[in-house]
């Protein structure tokens, strides 16, 4: 099992996603202070992991989904649930990604 929390910036919101295997596809719960990522989750509920880990073939099962529940195209969230279903599967280590904004 897996375990994500995202802080998505100035909106405030944060979603915390669980992802843990049953057999090949992986079984996701999100829950969002976001009703958009709210939406998303009761969309995304079972995934297949080598879907969502590339770009080839079809689009991330993710990323096809979120711009039908997230209006903001920065949102970090997708890529934060794509992070833990990776984790989930055994395809990528657990690791803190960050990305810093500040105006220069």
């Amino acid at each position: 099992m897996a375990t994500t929390e995202i802080r998505a910036g100035i909106c405030g919101f944060t979603t915390v996603v669980h992802a843990e295997m049953d057999g090949d596809e992986c079984v996701l719960t999100i829950n969002s202070d976001c009703p958009g990522i709210q939406a998303l989750g009761g969309e995304l509920t079972r995934v297949d992991p080598m879907r969502e880990i590339s770009w080839r073939g079809r689009p991330p099962q993710v990323m096809e989904a979120a711009p039908k529940h997230c209006s903001h195209a920065a949102c970090p969230v997708p890529s934060g649930i794509i992070k833990a279903i990776e984790v989930a599967a055994g395809l990528a280590l657990p690791a803190d990604a960050t990305i810093t904004v500040r105006r220069d």
